[in-house]
């Protein structure tokens, strides 16, 4: 078992499950560094979480500390990640977050399966990568809008954010933090995903956004006030 501490949050990582290059990261704090920061920008007291994508569970409970862990819904796909994201959270005394098992993704039918590829090491798992192949749930964003309500949307799905954004999110949202993966899909695709923020009164946070991690604000009118 591997232990790691990073901003407050206690980790444990079982052996064999990351790569050296991941056990690096975390032994020099550099481990998600960027959707660290996002999380501390963008959760607020109150504010609703559904974070696409949970890992081990680090930015999950980042995300529950600020907040309230009743407040935070994370969805993972790698089965093998769910007991470590469940372990990370009751270490720090966050039990309170649903976690749910599944790949999100676009549109899809109710009960709908899919092949997904376990990577070596867990980081670039997806529907359309290599690796060992498990069966998963296929988990509708627009359902899990709808249901969760959420404030804020983190999401690294390794590709599969081009299918999620073909009709409006209907939420509250005040920030959406995303990781893109360009060489999955062409050019067209990025632009398709910032008209559809765009139309949805969200603009481009300079804060958040760094490389291929994307991060999209509400836009505030006169009447509203300076943000935070």
């Amino acid at each position: 078992m591997h232990e790691f501490r990073l901003n407050g949050v206690e980790l444990a990582l079982p052996s064999g499950l990351a790569t050296p290059a991941i056990l690096e990261k975390l032994a020099e704090g550099t481990y998600e560094e960027d959707e660290a920061r996002a999380a501390d920008r963008c959760v607020r007291p109150g504010f609703r979480v559904l974070e696409l994508g949970a890992g081990i569970g680090y930015v999950t409970a980042l995300c529950a500390q600020r907040t309230a862990p009743a407040n935070v819904l994370s969805v993972e796909a790698n089965p093998d990640l769910l007991p470590v994201i469940e372990a990370t959270l009751a270490r720090n005394g966050l039990s309170g977050v649903s976690v749910m098992h599944g790949a999100a993704t676009g549109p899809v039918e109710e009960g709908a399966m899919a092949e997904f590829a376990v990577s070596e090491g867990y980081t670039g798992s997806s529907l359309d990568g290599k690796g060992r192949g498990v069966r998963v749930p296929l988990v509708s964003v627009h359902d899990l809008i709808r249901a969760h309500k959420p404030h804020v949307v983190l999401m690294d799905v390794e590709g599969a954010e081009a299918e999620m954004f073909n009709r409006p999110w209907k939420c509250p949202l005040r920030f959406c933090v995303m990781e893109l993966h360009p060489r999955k899909y062409h050019a067209r695709t990025i632009k398709k995903i910032v008209d559809f923020m765009s139309a949805m009164d969200m603009t481009y946070d300079p804060v958040t956004s760094r490389g291929k991690v994307l991060g999209f604000r509400k836009v505030w009118g006169a009447a509203d006030g300076v943000e935070e």
